[in-house]
């Protein structure tokens, strides 16, 4: 029985899944205790022989070289690089090791891996030496160390050059958050970067929480400390000043910036909430400079503001505001005369506001505000008001550049509504009335200005049953051929015959070299009357023709662009 164990335990010739079975029938039957020993050795030996033969398989699989898949694609859009990303549900994806499930993992030898790896020697890497205090003071060559660990040049520019650079990017993005991360690149940076050129015109974010979740006591204190640092150490020369929003410290910040920025001019709240009648009092008292206030899509106190314009309001060149319910109180005050310099006023709306009318007294608000070049009414329709001891005819806006009365709904104002506003207006420029259906061509020929660059008269609903100008718009393409650059005539319907007439007339007007911007989206223009015009207009660079039912298939569409509108003109022709 002995010999019949050794032999089997030992052969090498039989499958390893054979060889444990006869071994352990084999003791079973020997029933002595002295054959132990024996038969756990020759396993041992054997499993230790199939132990190397699994690492010399897995040794030759490691050196198998993988081709590694990118886990994006790049692909190149009209004006932008697109990164799709290339991993699926099923691939494996990097996770962050949860805190406190770490265990010790045993080998094969009964090991632990950190006590095995201890015993290996780690690579002896080159120390590169770090800019401290501790060698600055020692006064250690710098130029040795940031030659090894940063880029030289960006050490060695001139900090004239560097403010140049930061004021183009701040231009573009701002200089909140761009300079307060650049400042931490170096000494060099920093003084660059704290250049009060720099932080003329400061837009600051709210920082976003969680919905349904309030601010942290810390946290709070550490935006305060922010806006304390800032307004201490960088907004001295402070300009132009943007808060977004914000729904909380709205007071705080104002009372910061309005002690510390004694030159500041604009100021703007973007969906904003709580701004106080003392805010607005400190404002006034500390920026005597202020000539801009944006307070559109933000709640404020309405009576803090028609107080603020009481006191300070000849100063004040520009206002912006959302329509409420309290928007009648703020046109009191400008009609009053609290404001005489103003220069542009803008009414908006919000956009999910529906139909929204505005009543107003035209003729108190040109008394009030004589100086006024900018009105803008969006999505706000007027109505008429009447106020005792107002005259029913004034000198009007004489000083007027442009007026928009712009709604995506159809608008009730007629051509005496009009006229009410313009009949002392001979400097406009720009005019924009989409959406006003009951305006007449004939009205509009009858206005006094001469010089119109933009006329923005097309319509943006369904129903053309409201349309009473169908006729004439040939008389103002001849009377403004010289110096009109942007026209928008979408949905109006004038005949086929009118809109070839007028194509002729600013085909040959004086102007034509410097038109830029023509809609005809909807209209019943012609082949024949777009080619004689687009021939006649080398600057066009944007031309709508979708929806034109009297154009042939496959031209009714937006062009962008001079050689666009250029592969048209080939068509046409």
């Amino acid at each position: 029985m002995e010999s019949k164990i050794m032999q089997v335990s030992n052969s090498s010739t039989e499958p390893e899944s054979l060889q444990a079975p006869s071994a352990e029938m084999s003791t079973s039957r020997a029933g002595t205790s002295q054959n132990a020993p024996a038969k756990g050795k020759g396993l041992l030996k054997r499993k230790a022989g199939s132990l190397k033969d699994d690492k010399s398989k897995k040794k030759k699989r490691k050196n198998v070289k993988r081709t590694v898949r990118p886990n994006y694609t790049i692909q190149e859009g009209e004006d932008m690089l697109l990164i799709i990303s290339n991993i699926s549900s099923g691939d494996s994806i990097w996770k962050p090791k949860r805190k406190g499930c770490k265990k010790k993992k045993l080998n094969k030898k009964g090991k632990s891996k950190t006590s095995a790896n201890k015993t290996k020697k780690a690579p002896v890497k080159a120390k590169i030496p770090k800019v401290t205090e501790e060698t600055t003071d020692k006064n250690v060559d710098l130029d040795n160390v940031n030659a090894v660990r940063f880029d030289h040049w960006g050490q060695s520019l001139p900090i004239e050059v560097l403010v140049k650079i930061f004021q183009f990017a701040v231009h573009q993005d701002g200089a909140v958050p761009f300079l307060c991360r650049v400042g931490r690149v170096c000494r060099l940076w920093n003084g660059a970067a704290s250049s009060p050129v720099l932080w003329r015109s400061v837009s600051v974010g709210y920082c976003w929480i969680e919905p349904g979740k309030s601010q942290l006591p810390g946290t709070e204190q550490k935006i305060r400390n922010t806006i304390d640092w800032l307004a201490e150490n960088r907004l001295s020369q402070l300009r132009e000043f943007s808060l977004c929003h914000w729904k909380k410290h709205v007071d705080y910040v104002i009372q910061k910036v309005s002690q510390s920025c004694p030159n500041l001019q604009s100021l703007k709240l973007s969906y904003c909430t709580g701004m106080t009648e003392t805010a607005f009092q400190i404002l006034g008292a500390d920026c005597r400079s202020l000539e801009n206030i944006n307070v559109q899509h933000s709640e404020f106190n309405v009576d803090g503001l028609v107080s603020f314009l009481e006191a300070y309001g000849n100063q004040i060149k520009k206002i912006y505001f959302t329509h409420s319910t309290k928007s009648d109180k703020l046109l009191s005050a400008l009609s009053k005369g609290c404001c005489p310099e103003l220069r542009l006023l803008e009414i908006n709306t919000k956009l999910d506001g529906g139909y929204c009318q505005l009543p107003i007294c035209i003729q108190a608000l040109q008394i009030g505000c004589p100086k006024l070049q900018t009105f803008r009414l969006m999505n706000v329709t007027p109505v008429p008001k009447m106020i005792r001891n107002t005259p029913s005819s004034t000198s009007g806006f004489p000083m007027l550049e442009e007026l928009c009365i712009a709604t995506s709904s159809h608008s009730f104002m007629t051509d005496s509504d009009l006229n009410n506003v313009l009949h002392g207006s001979p400097c406009l420029r720009v005019l924009d009335l989409r959406g006003a259906s009951r305006i007449t061509a004939t009205g509009l020929y009858t206005l006094p200005f001469e010089k119109l660059e933009c006329l923005y008269w097309g319509l943006y609903f369904n129903s053309n049953t409201m349309v009473a100008s169908k006729k004439g718009i040939h008389m103002l393409a001849q009377k403004w051929s010289s110096t009109l650059r942007e026209l928008d005539l979408a949905n109006q319907p004038f005949s086929e015959e009118d809109m070839e007439i007028a194509m002729g007339h600013l085909a040959h007007g004086a102007g034509v070299d410097l038109f830029r911007s023509l809609n005809l989206s909807g209209t019943k223009i012609s082949s024949s009357a777009l080619r004689l015009f687009i021939t006649q207009a080398p600057a066009l660079k944007y031309l709508n023709l979708s929806s034109c039912r009297y154009l042939p298939r496959g031209l009714k569409r937006v062009y962008h662009g001079q050689e666009d509108i250029q592969l048209l003109l080939d068509k046409l022709g």
